[in-house]
């Protein structure tokens, strides 16, 4: 029993130690597309969100990626759903302890990514060459 328990254990801490990682460039690269276009989407209002990692696991297509937080981007990192490959299975909606993911119809997905998400709002890119969008063209 005892080593069933350790081997439970170690493989947890492997889980979590590479859901934890900083991903490098797209995260999307090398997963699969989605077959169709869902329902409802998941989106994240990262103003709730704790970066517990919750969702994570639970997601079936692996469309749930680290960002950096806005206030601090190396020290908080937030959880965001990558709409290209969210199926709207409310997987993530449901294990939520904070209650901060939200299944959306795509006719307000747009306006909801841009009102409660980082990426879409903060960031060109992720990583070391993020940009930080200003209100102007210059």
């Amino acid at each position: 029993m005892g080593q069933v328990i350790g081997w439970l254990a170690s493989a947890i801490s492997d889980k979590i130690r590479v859901i934890m990682e900083k991903k490098q460039g797209n995260p999307a690269e090398g997963k699969a597309d989605r077959k169709k276009v869902p329902r409802t989407f998941a989106v994240i209002d990262q103003r709730g969100c704790t970066g517990c990692h919750a969702c994570i696991p639970v997601c079936p297509v692996d469309c749930i990626e680290q960002v950096p937080g806005e206030e601090h981007p190396d020290f908080m990192r937030l959880v965001e759903v990558d709409q290209d490959r969210c199926i709207g299975c409310d997987a993530c909606a449901k294990i939520c302890p904070w209650d901060t993911i939200f299944m959306i119809q795509p006719t307000e997905l747009t306006e909801k990514m841009e009102q409660w998400t980082v990426r879409s709002v903060m960031y060109n890119d992720m990583g070391d060459n993020a940009v930080k969008k200003t209100g102007t063209d210059e």
